[in-house]
């Protein structure tokens, strides 16, 4: 049995302590990133991962993008602090706002947010034309949390004087944008609400066939998507993922792929009294 002196004992104890110290301040160095899926979890993996790669050179840590099953789960996250960073839809965040008791800080937006619209789409051989050709029909919304699919789409109807659960023969929640295009191609519902970059990049990319089904109506605009932290995150750890993100430069080939692939010209500031409007329209919906 090997006998150590009081002395030497103390130090290997303090030894230990560093070590154990060391191993959590590492295991805290993890800067863990989640979205609301409005795609496919696949789809949020190929445009989440090269930002985390993005980030985590910028920040000097570890990046870990991880999918969530739905828009609540992304919600509960973050005002739960099991992640650091949530890409929002305007009504996610305004969820997450309210359930945390105004804790989460939006920190950037994309330029497209600042004027965001959903579309309509039907078959073109339908006979809907206007919001009034609804009535009678199944109309899919996104995801019940959706800003684009489901809150703003539900705000503009009932500014038209149509009520969905009274004017519509069925509704269904697709629970992402790209399964309510699929939705109303299949023939599943008659019409159905979505994000209108989704669709600009389905038709871009020729995913859809617009002769077949397509745009019949473009809402007004309204803020959206944001990027969201816990207030209880540091500061200056949040003031340097805002600039990582505001930096993202289109000139450059990795902020061109980043940007390109978030559907962005470029990052921008905001702030929560932008947001304020989405949660007037989920009060007057009876969504909150």
């Amino acid at each position: 049995m090997i006998s150590l002196s009081p002395s030497r004992t103390l130090k290997a104890l303090m030894t230990c302590a560093l070590m154990v110290f060391g191993s959590l301040t590492h295991a805290q160095q993890v800067f863990r990133v989640t979205t609301i899926p409005e795609e496919a979890a696949t789809e949020q993996v190929r445009k989440f991962t090269p930002l985390a790669s993005y980030l985590e050179k910028r920040l000097g840590m570890k990046v870990e993008f991880t999918p969530v099953s739905d828009y609540p789960a992304a919600v509960e996250a973050l005002v739960n602090k099991k992640v650091d960073l949530v890409w929002f839809g305007g009504f996610t965040h305004v969820q997450a706002q309210l359930r945390s008791g105004g804790k989460i800080v939006p920190i950037a937006q994309r330029e497209e947010d600042t004027k965001f619209q959903s579309v309509f789409i039907a078959k073109t051989d339908s006979g809907i034309k206007t919001l009034a050709d609804l009535k009678g029909k199944q109309i899919s919304f996104g995801s019940q949390s959706s800003t684009s699919g489901h809150l703003m789409p539900r705000h503009f109807l009932l500014q038209a004087q149509i009520n969905p659960e009274k004017d519509f023969r069925r509704i269904a929640y697709s629970g992402a944008h790209d399964a309510t295009i699929a939705s109303v191609v299949s023939g599943k519902v008659d019409a159905a609400a979505l994000d209108i970059t989704v669709w600009r990049k389905f038709v871009g990319e020729n995913k859809v066939d617009t002769k077949a089904v397509n745009v019949f109506y473009t809402t007004p605009t309204f803020f959206n998507y944001n990027w969201s932290m816990h207030v209880d995150t540091a500061a200056e750890l949040r003031e340097r993922v805002k600039k990582a993100l505001l930096d993202l430069d289109p000139a450059t080939p990795e902020g061109k792929e980043i940007l390109q692939l978030n559907r962005a010209t470029r990052y921008i500031p905001t702030t929560p009294e932008n947001y304020k409007g989405l949660e007037s329209a989920g009060r007057s919906a009876g969504l909150i």
